[in-house]
């Protein structure tokens, strides 16, 4: 039997396996801080199980991830549809991007596993006949502090709590996570000791340093009975600088060996509960982290040519010759999109027009804005109507801020961790 290995292979630790399996759980234990995982947007279905013989080993694994496939995609469907479809096994080829090993048990004919299948998010909705566009949160710095011991620590050393949430495929999320490494800077800007801190000053600092406009803290307390042995895992997810809460559960698994299966389950959890928060509306960005300084201009003083003064920044419409053209990109996952996008900017006063220079249906399309002020005039306007705004010299990058849209599949508890409520 062909089978044609998919682009992209992610492998999640598993709590149960063979040697290989083990293999992978002593290297996802490493020192390295872990890169978040690559967003490039994908349907995501779990939980597909399969159990299927074959002459070797490897015959019996790849027919049971092309069974794998058919059966993904009848639950895809009937997700999105509410009716099962089928396509044929070369049409699947070219639409799945990734198979996730959630739990497998190899034998020398025979194959027994727990999958989850990735299906490119383009070619799956035009399909199925059904939108691909996720509308996403304002940017949010995600902070993942971690009890352990009694010490808290966000980036001062890489934590396997750390590592989960970077593990997070969050393409299908309506949050718009803005997830750090933990290397250079980020240990000293963003540690425990600054969770503590209510600053507004500090954190719009922070925020800015990497484009994110809000706080979300995730946060887990690990009790350990005896090394080795059962851990209780106590999560707490909260916004903003003043912590406010979002969710709060506790996990517990009986064997340390599935800790990383454990934070996994907990990402997912916490992950959804956000999501819920920000379709009711709980997301708010606090209006004193929002707001932002005003910004002054320096104009040559007549008698000497070499001093500065500061002066305001001058009302739109007031000095023609103020006029800033500015780039703006804008999400436009359809040709209406791209209308309401123009029409919205236009309508903002002090702007003489805005066209599109740069069109990209289902990614980021590019307006030239001529506007009568400066670039942090506009973007003042803009946020007063509703939008969220990321600033950079000369260019603007706008989003519709606190929308919410039709949830999208998120990633299933891991099968291998079982676990459960204390």
């Amino acid at each position: 039997m062909q089978f044609r290995r998919p682009k992209t292979v992610f492998v999640a630790l598993a709590a149960l396996g063979l040697a290989g399996t083990g293999a992978m759980v002593a290297r996802g234990q490493g020192g390295v801080p872990a890169a978040p995982v690559n967003l490039s947007g994908s349907f995501e279905v779990n939980g597909v199980t399969v159990d299927v013989s074959g002459k070797t080993a490897d015959a019996a694994r790849q027919g049971g991830w092309r069974i794998a496939q058919r059966k993904g995609w009848e639950k895809l469907a009937l997700q999105l549809t509410g009716k099962a479809s089928a396509l044929p096994d070369s049409a699947l080829d070219s639409i799945v991007t990734g198979i996730v090993v959630e739990r497998e048990q190899v034998g020398p004919n025979r194959y027994i596993a727990s999958l989850g299948i990735l299906f490119d998010r383009a070619k799956a909705g035009s399909i199925l006949g059904v939108s691909i566009a996720v509308t996403h949160s304002a940017p949010m710095l995600l902070v993942p502090l971690q009890f352990s011991g009694g010490s808290g620590q966000v980036f001062e050393r890489d934590t396997a709590w750390a590592r989960a949430w970077n593990r997070l495929r969050a393409a299908g999320s309506t949050i718009d996570y803005v997830r750090l490494r933990g290397t250079g800077a980020d240990r000293l800007l963003v540690n425990s000791g600054q969770t503590l801190r209510r600053g507004r000053n500090w954190w719009r600092t922070i925020l800015d340093q990497y484009g994110a406009t809000d706080i979300l803290m995730a946060e887990v307390q690990l009790r350990r009975e005896y090394p080795g042995g059962p851990i209780v895992g106590v999560f707490a997810a909260s916004h903003g600088p003043d912590r406010q809460p979002v969710t709060s559960f506790a996990l517990r698994i009986d064997n340390g060996d599935a800790i990383d299966a454990l934070f996994d389950t907990a990402v997912g959890r916490i992950d959804k509960a956000y999501q819920a928060a920000l379709a009711n509306g709980e997301l708010r960005t606090d209006t004193v982290l929002a707001a932002r300084p005003p910004v002054a201009q320096t104009v040559p003083d007549a008698l000497d040519p070499e001093a500065a003064v500061a002066t305001p920044a001058p009302t739109p419409g007031t000095d023609p010759a103020a006029q800033t053209a500015i780039s703006v990109q804008v999400d436009t996952p359809n040709a209406a999109a791209v209308t309401a996008s123009e029409a919205a900017v236009r309508g903002v006063p002090g702007v003489r027009s805005a066209n599109t220079t740069s069109l990209a249906l289902g990614g980021i399309s590019v307006m030239r804005v001529a506007y009568d002020g400066s670039q942090a005039g506009l973007r003042s306007a803009l946020e007063a109507r509703g939008w969220s705004v990321q600033e950079g010299p000369g260019v603007i990058r706008i989003r519709r801020g606190g929308a919410s849209a039709a949830p999208a599949a998120t990633p299933s508890p891991r099968a291998s961790a079982t676990p459960r409520e204390p």
